[in-house]
Parts: C-alpha cells; sequence; structure tokens
C-alpha cells in the first residue's frame, strides 16, 4: 500500500501541464474552513507556498487564510515552548539533587517536546522549499485532477476515501482507505469505480516493508518483525500520473468532504524482491482523459487503461 508519497502540490503544476482550471471555490473552503477551527485538515506546506505570491484577489484571499491560521498556530507552538522549557528546567533542578524516574521522564519527554515545536516554528517561517514539504501522508490534503463540464479541474482533497452515504466513522473503521485495491474495483469501490475517477502527480512513493524481507533473512532473527521505510523513485525521473478514485462527502451540519484514494496492484518484480505486495498504478499520459471520462457500462476499458499502465523501473532507497 502506498501510505506516503511526494506529490506535485503546487496547482499550476496541472495548470501549465494540462490546461486545468483551479476550483478556486474548494481552495478557499478548505484554508478557511481550517483557519476558523471548522476542519482540522492536514496540508502539506508546499501546497501553502503555492500561494506565497498571490496573483489574483481570490489567491490573496487565500494566502489571508493561510497567514492567519500559521498566525495562530505560531502563538500555539511558543506558548507550549514556554510550557516545555519550564517542565525541562523543573526536571532538571531535581536531578541536581536527587534522580527520580518521574524527573528523568519528564526531561525527556520536555527536551523531546521542545525540539519537535521548535522544528514546526522554523518549517513556519522557512521559505527554502525542501522535498518533505510535498510528503502526503493517509490524512493529508493533495491537489487531484478530475473532469468537471467537460474541463479538467483540480481540486482540493483528502487522502484517505470517504464514499458518499457512508457514516463519518467509516474513516476509523476503514482506515486503509487511502488506497483502492485493484481487485475490489467492482466490490467494496463499487460506488465510484467507473463514475468518479482522478489523477494525483506523485514524483515518490514510500512503503512500510519488514526488514526480515528487505534483508531476505528470517522473520525470527528479527525482534517483533520490525519495519523499515523504502523510497521508491522511477529511475528515469519521470513523473508518475497516478490513478485515483474520488468522493463528495456530504451530511447535514456537516462541512462537504473531497477525498481520494490511489488505486493499487500487484507491484512490479523490482518492489516485490524488495519486499512490499502492492504498488500504485502510474497510468499513461494519451490515457489521461479516458480515465478521467469513465463509462459505467464499460469496465473492461478502464481496466484496460490500468493494465496498459507506465512501467518505469522503480530504484529504491532508505528513506530518509
Amino acid at each position: 500500500m502506498c501510505y506516503s508519497a511526494q506529490i506535485k502540490a503546487d496547482y499550476q503544476r496541472f495548470v501549465r501541464t494540462f490546461g486545468a482550471l483551479m476550483d478556486i471555490a474548494e481552495f478557499t473552503r478548505l484554508f478557511f474552513e481550517r483557519a476558523e477551527g471548522v476542519s482540522r485538515a492536514k496540508v502539506p506546506k508546499a501546497m501553502e507556498d503555492a500561494f506565497r505570491s498571490p496573483q489574483t484577489e481570490a489567491e490573496r484571499e487565500i494566502k489571508v487564510f493561510i497567514d492567519r491560521f500559521n498566525a495562530d498556530q505560531t502563538t500555539k507552538l511558543e506558548q507550549d515552548l514556554f510550557k516545555q522549557r519550564k517542565r525541562l528546567a523543573d526536571a532538571e533542578r531535581t536531578l541536581q539533587t536527587r534522580v527520580t524516574k518521574a524527573a528523568t521522564e519528564s526531561q525527556r519527554i520536555a527536551t523531546d517536546k521542545i525540539a519537535w515545536a521548535r522544528g514546526k516554528l522554523d518549517d513556519i517561517q522557512r521559505t527554502e522549499p525542501l522535498p518533505r514539504d510535498s510528503r502526503i501522508f493517509p490524512g493529508y490534503y493533495a491537489p487531484v485532477m478530475v473532469i468537471e463540464d467537460g474541463q479538467r479541474v483540480v481540486k482540493p482533497m483528502r487522502y484517505q476515501c470517504r464514499i458518499a452515504g457512508k457514516p463519518a466513522f467509516f474513516d476509523a473503521k476503514y482506515p486503509g482507505t487511502y488506497n483502492a485495491r485493484r481487485d475490489s474495483l467492482t466490490g467494496f469501490w463499487k460506488p465510484l469505480f467507473g463514475y468518479a475517477h482522478g489523477v494525483m502527480l506523485v514524483d515518490v512513493f514510500y512503503e512500510n516493508v519488514s526488514k526480515a524481507k528487505f534483508e531476505g533473512t528470517l522473520r525470527e532473527t528479527h525482534e517483533n518483525d520490525e519495519n523499515i521505510v523504502l523510497e521508491f523513485r522511477p529511475s528515469n525521473g519521470q513523473l508518475m500520473h497516478v490513478a485515483c478514485l474520488w468522493s463528495r462527502w456530504s451530511a447535514p451540519g456537516q462541512p462537504d468532504l473531497l477525498s481520494f484514494a490511489a488505486i493499487t496492484d500487484e507491484p512490479p518484480e523490482e518492489v516485490a524482491a524488495a519486499g512490499h505486495d502492492r504498488c500504485i498504478i502510474p497510468i499513461k499520459p494519451e490515457n489521461i482523459d479516458a480515465w478521467l471520462n469513465p463509462v459505467p457500462k464499460n469496465l473492461d476499458a478502464m481496466y484496460a487503461i490500468l493494465d496498459d499502465r507506465d512501467r518505469p523501473y522503480y530504484e529504491h532507497r532508505l528513506a530518509a
């Protein structure tokens, strides 16, 4: 399963490459609801940075919401820093006279939380982009291209799909719904397959892999069958156009939720050899429009697009 990916978070990439339109209303709603505390949307830094130099009134409004949210986060982080610094000082005073388990634990926790808060503050203030700014995990938002009224449109969506009509606890009951298995497209994913297709742009994807499988050793030689994280990248450096399903979820008294899942299938040999049993499906550029305009009565054509996928060779390494 693709538990994490490094994406093209700048919606302008879709605009330049595909002539897509930006759904400005959905981007505005996302950042407004987050700034107002209506949602706890997790947005990668690169997606915010796409609005650092706004060119239109709508983009300037979005930047206001982003700046307000970051100002609130800065205040909370600074307050937590003050609290943890006091906790650390108290623990260190105690340890000067007597070593106790409680004081030692307090010292460790405070030190870790101070480092975490400083890192978050640095990220908010930093203007130099880093690769991790574009990395998403389940629950994070990403730009996804769909077809709307015959036009390619980019919408911000959460990377974990909640199918329309399902209860909100669907997310907790099915935590793996950030991926849609190819062999369950006409089962679990039947309401979306053939109806609501999207494309996400991905540079790199990451997988949790059993250390025993990766090293080709017996599982018994590894305590608790520990996992490692591998980074997979096409050897030719090409951008992957990842096939997705998406949904708009609505419920009385709650904000609408746009969410998506990446379709996965059996892995190519080099991914399987590294110890993982699933892989995202990058579709060929010439098949994008057909994929985004599915015909529910011709699912064979959709399967054909998934089968006629791009097949780059995936180089892997331990993730940083």
